[in-house]
């Protein structure tokens, strides 16, 4: 019986607090609620230009959190540097553009090749388990395999993208990408994860996916964690993910 898990991206909390320059909401506290709701990690994503989490926000969390710090990333030396000194429990590798919104597509697991193997053996050398962020395909999770990478984290962008447009034959084709995805993936012994654009029922769907075991959910939680308050949000994803 697999253990599935659940994710909270806390990015967005950032976003909040950097709109007026304060310190206010904390990013400490954030992760300290979503362990205490039943969160199984906490990801943060730092980017180059820091325009939500810093470098600060990440050492504070590894500092208090009991649970583990799953640091979103791209593979560049800056980057490389800073996780090799903090180790976090997890590195999800993500591509990543100066000027997207948010992250648009998996990493492209080809080029680069050595530069990517070295850095994850790197990574895993302190204890650090390494994810990869992929589109479905196949031959992303062969790559993942030559890259010794500990995980895949499937990008779930466009499944959910269909799903709010009610495009059901799109969806239904893009769903039986992440389902054989997935199990290739779980055939082959590399944990299967998932996230982004993830609500209550695009996760309703994809948690029949029985390879799939974490699912990594951010800014619709803390979107919702408006009206609703962040406790219950989240006690509503782990229903639906730990049924």
């Amino acid at each position: 019986m697999h253990q599935y898990k659940l994710g909270v991206n806390i990015d967005h909390v950032a976003t909040i607090r950097n709109a007026r320059g304060g310190i206010v909401p904390s990013i400490t506290q954030a992760g300290i609620e979503c362990e205490k709701a039943g969160a199984d990690s906490i990801t943060v994503h730092l980017r180059e230009d820091q325009r939500h989490i810093r470098s600060e926000d990440v050492k504070n969390l590894k500092k208090i959190l009991n649970i583990p710090l799953n640091l979103e990333m791209a593979l560049n030396s800056k980057m490389l540097d800073f996780a090799l000194k903090i180790k976090p429990d997890f590195v999800c590798l993500v591509p990543e553009k100066r000027k997207e919104l948010t992250t648009e597509g998996g990493l492209n697991l080809f080029s680069n090749f050595n530069f990517l193997k070295q850095g994850i053996r790197k990574l895993q050398s302190k204890g650090t388990k390494v994810s990869l962020f992929i589109d479905p395909k196949i031959e992303n999770v062969k790559q993942a395999l030559l890259l010794n990478a500990d995980n895949i984290e499937i990008h779930t962008g466009k499944y959910c993208n269909l799903l709010q447009k009610k495009n059901k034959t799109k969806m239904k084709i893009e769903l039986s990408k992440i389902k054989q995805v997935a199990t290739f993936a779980f055939t082959n012994k590399i944990g299967v994860h998932c996230g982004h654009g993830l609500d209550y029922t695009s996760t309703k769907h994809i948690k029949k996916i029985k390879e799939i075991t974490e699912f990594n959910i951010g800014h619709f939680i803390i979107s919702e964690s408006v009206f609703h308050g962040l406790n219950n949000v989240i006690k509503k994803f782990l229903k639906i993910i730990k049924k």
